[in-house]
């Protein structure tokens, strides 16, 4: 909590959509935050705000960048603007939290990266799953090698956003949004790269309209990575028998089996492990509620809330390798680049290759002009980056 010495953190929310008022909340309730301002284009409901709240509103970002004073800026617009208000909050010596998906461009998105690390900005993506308590103990499980070495990984992701055919939206909308793949099967690839890394390669992708006119309802790919080991990723919002989007991750390794998602995890030992007494061998449960640690306050799930303090303590510590940085979203978004690129049958830029030949990352090195150069900074440290993107086409 901020005191006389420690002010606190002055940000302001760029978007007040579904996850912009959602942030809105959090932050207002965040005893280490003051909310200063909100900006979009919606003046009726900045009329609203502004009468009842006393913050500064603004249908302006750059207005309210250059009057407002700022530490940090959260960024919840439609997809396409996250690229120009990221440069334009990082070129103000601004600390920014991002909604996910970080960019639809991987080269733009690689500059950002640069950028970020340059003026030695704190930055954060908005992949709540990285909070959940049940992702989170995977992650540890893995740490202690509890189901030995990970030989296959699933994700899965469905859930009810587009039922039926209609005019298109901005989350629909490949220039937009990005649909499915980067509003819902990112997650997906953001949680495989949380808990087991990013893969080297992708094969077999399938990008498949079910309503949309202009995106993609369903996401499979195949994925594979640099020590043998394999995944598969499967994504539908066009599926009404969730309720609402649910994911499922599902490892094998040698010694076991994890199956986790929001609500429950289940592993599979297949003999004990020294390092997590409190498992036996065979079945294993656990539950959200074991592993969810409590918040100040409560909106949709103790994830939203755990993220956004994340994003504050990483200020006051001046945290730029934060586990979720741009840098990190980056990688989720290379990936998701690599699924388009294979589903259209291109290897690379100045690569191509036919439909089902896959995209294979491993062999970024031989893959001729800057977008090979640049996935493979992307792969090795974010500091390759600039030096990538500074040579010829």
């Amino acid at each position: 909590m901020h005191t006389p010495d420690t002010p606190p953190i002055r940000i302001a929310i760029a978007g007040l959509g579904k996850m912009g008022l959602s942030h809105q909340a959090i932050v207002n309730a965040h005893p280490d935050l003051e909310l200063v301002a909100v900006c979009d284009p919606a003046t009726w409901l900045l009329d609203i705000i502004g009468r009842y709240t006393g913050v500064a509103t603004y249908s302006d970002y750059a207005r309210m960048l250059e009057r407002e004073r700022l530490d940090a800026v959260l960024v919840a617009t439609p997809s396409r603007l996250h690229a120009r208000m990221v440069r334009a909050a990082l070129e103000h010596g601004l600390d920014v939290f991002c909604e996910k998906p970080f960019c639809l461009d991987v080269e733009e998105g690689a500059r950002l990266v640069a950028l970020a690390a340059a003026r030695g900005a704190v930055t954060q993506v908005g992949y709540h799953n990285r909070f959940l308590g049940t992702f989170e103990e995977v992650r540890r499980l893995l740490d202690v090698d509890a189901i030995g070495r990970v030989h296959h990984a699933r994700v899965d992701c469905y859930g009810p956003v587009v039922l039926r055919p209609k005019g298109a939206t901005w989350r629909s909308s490949r220039n937009e949004g990005g649909g499915c793949l980067y509003d819902y099967a990112c997650h997906g690839i953001d949680l495989l790269n949380f808990t087991v890394g990013a893969p080297t390669g992708v094969s077999g992708s399938i990008l498949s309209s079910v309503f949309s006119a202009s995106a993609d309802d369903e996401v499979y790919a195949n994925l594979s990575y640099a020590d043998g080991k394999t995944a598969q990723l499967s994504a539908n919002w066009s599926d009404d028998s969730h309720r609402k989007m649910s994911t499922t991750l599902v490892l094998w390794g040698t010694n076991g089996k994890i199956e986790a998602s929001r609500q429950e995890l289940h592993i599979h030992l297949r003999t004990p492990v020294a390092a997590r007494p409190d498992l036996a061998a065979g079945w294993n449960v656990r539950y959200t509620t074991e592993l969810t640690r409590p918040v100040w306050f409560y909106l949709r799930g103790e994830e939203y809330s755990a993220q956004i303090d994340y994003f504050a303590e990483s200020i006051r510590q001046r945290r730029v390798d934060s586990h979720c940085s741009l840098a990190a979203g980056l990688a989720t978004d290379l990936v998701a680049d690599m699924i388009r690129r294979d589903a259209a049958g291109a290897v690379g830029a100045g690569a191509g290759a036919g439909a089902g030949a896959g995209a294979d990352l491993a062999l970024a090195r031989g893959v001729p002009g800057r977008w090979g150069r640049l996935r493979d900074a992307i792969l090795s440290s974010p500091e390759t980056i600039m030096k990538a993107l500074k040579g010829s086409p």
